[in-house]
């Protein structure tokens, strides 16, 4: 990446202090693009999920592999619930998606309860594991919330046989469904439910390649902190098959973390070891130098963080990433751009600054995939409660096994929001409906610079320092002026 010429900064840059200026490209479609990550973790697409009790959980997990990218798991999950969450994600089809199962002798309440946990919209009603219906929220409208799900749901079914799908190819799968008018189907192989299959679904199975490990299974990743036994937990995590270990503080330039790192490395882990958070040049040599494949970057950008305001350590996102990621490169680690993005652009200018990902976090906490429950404001809209990692809501769930006395104390220091509302997009409900928007201008991005791959789009983009009222200029205008 350069600057424009006579633009060298003088202050540190965030994401929106810089914009890219397009070069000569012989790149003529986005799906020419090639969005895949070369620093050992095996995705396709350059999203990680940020290990956020919020956002990254089995849902969230199954639903960005199958799309190319990789959550992590919160290190405040005990780890037996974490090899659950792995062995359940890994046995997930990547190309046919879990439905969401009621039966006839479920009630409406039981749907509606349901029909928030995934983007589809509908559940399949099934009997002896065999698809008798499918039923949706329009079928629950104005009707008694204890009515039983045989009375509401439609039985005029259209069914795909999975071996059918493979054979016959999606596109082909999605004509069916088109000529059909429906825009989901229950998958079953035997006769017996194996899942769902919607028509965007089967068009975003052919634009994205899932994040598969060496068996063809989908990949995880988990998180450790830097304090108990540290060794122990990474040994069972292994264990429990993850496929990236991140070795995760909000301060990660100190000697516990290389301590811990010292411990990671001593049970010889083989899959990509992340640590951080840093944002300097010399955070990213020591933690390489521990042991550190992959350096995390970013101390204070996150929605959910009061960091920079409680105690004025920081730094501006942009300028963290660019420094960070040429040190990183001088030893052949990678790095991972960890908050701040709040849009599109934001995600390709991370990745121009030389980032091998962009961790996202809040942004994903308002989708259907997301841990949370959801809620109605009570002019309609829906919900889900988020909070930071190091909020008091988080802080006390990591130390919930430590004395009375030990909780209260920590419990006076907090840097993060313990509750903040993430509404759903009405347009872009789902955490896939997301990766469509930040990888469509991503791939236009590198388009711009003439790139086909995500090292070439680092090396060819060309960006400058523009004013607030630059930025405001890109903005779209909602209504007329």
């Amino acid at each position: 990446m350069r600057f424009l010429p006579g633009q060298q900064p003088t202050t540190d840059l965030t994401y929106g202090d810089v914009f890219m200026v397009p070069s000569r490209s012989d790149v003529t479609s986005r799906f020419d693009v090639d969005l895949s990550s070369d620093d050992g973790t095996g995705t396709t697409t350059p999203i990680v999920v940020a290990n956020m009790t919020a956002v990254a959980g089995r849902r969230m997990s199954e639903t960005v592999a199958r799309r190319g990218g990789i959550a992590i798991l919160p290190q405040d999950i005990p780890v037996d619930v974490v090899a659950d969450v792995v062995a359940d994600v890994k046995s997930k089809d990547p190309v046919v998606e879990t439905p969401v199962v009621v039966t006839p002798a479920d009630t409406v309440a039981d749907v509606l309860s349901l029909l928030g946990k995934r983007s589809h919209g509908a559940a399949v009603v099934v009997d002896s594991g065999r698809p008798v219906g499918v039923v949706t929220e329009a079928d629950c409208t104005a009707v008694d919330r204890f009515a039983r799900v045989e009375a509401v749901m439609s039985t005029d079914l259209v069914t795909l046989d999975a071996q059918r799908i493979e054979d016959d190819g999606l596109a082909a799968t999605f004509e069916q469904l088109h000529a059909a008018k429906v825009q989901l189907a229950p998958v079953v192989r035997d006769g017996v439910l194996a899942g769902v299959l919607t028509r965007k679904g089967a068009v975003r199975s052919t634009v994205y390649s899932p994040a598969l490990d060496a068996e063809g299974r989908l990949r995880v990743g988990a998180a450790v902190g830097i304090n108990g036994d540290v060794a122990a937990k990474t040994r069972d995590l292994l264990d429990a098959g993850i496929d990236v270990l991140v070795v995760d503080t909000a301060h990660g330039h100190q000697d516990k973390m290389i301590a811990a790192l010292e411990a990671v490395r001593s049970v010889d882990p083989q899959v990509p070891v992340v640590a951080g958070n840093v944002v300097t040049a010399q955070g990213v040599r020591d933690l390489a130098a521990a042991g550190a494949d992959i350096l995390k970057v970013g101390v204070g950008p996150g929605a959910m963080c009061t960091t920079r305001m409680q105690t004025a350590v920081g730094r501006p996102q942009f300028s963290a990433v660019l420094e960070c990621a040429a040190a990183a490169r001088e030893l052949g680690k990678h790095v991972w751009a960890d908050g701040g993005v709040r849009h599109p652009r934001d995600v390709a200018l991370a990745l121009a600054a030389g980032a091998s990902q962009v961790m996202v976090g809040s942004w994903f906490a308002g989708t259907y995939e997301s841990p949370g429950d959801l809620h109605e404001d009570g002019s309609g809209r829906l919900y889900k409660d988020s909070f930071g990692m190091a909020s008091a809501r988080a802080v006390a769930a990591r130390t919930a096994g430590g004395s009375a006395f030990d909780r209260a104390r920590k419990a006076l220091y907090e840097e993060g929001i313990s509750t903040g509302k993430m509404y759903l997009d009405p347009r872009r409900p789902g955490v896939e409906d997301l990766l469509d928007e930040i990888t469509s201008g991503l791939r236009s991005s590198c388009t711009y610079a003439g790139a086909r791959t995500l090292a070439e789009f680092a090396e060819r983009a060309t960006v400058g320092i523009q004013s607030a009222a630059g930025f405001a200029e890109g903005m779209p205008v909602a209504t007329s002026w």
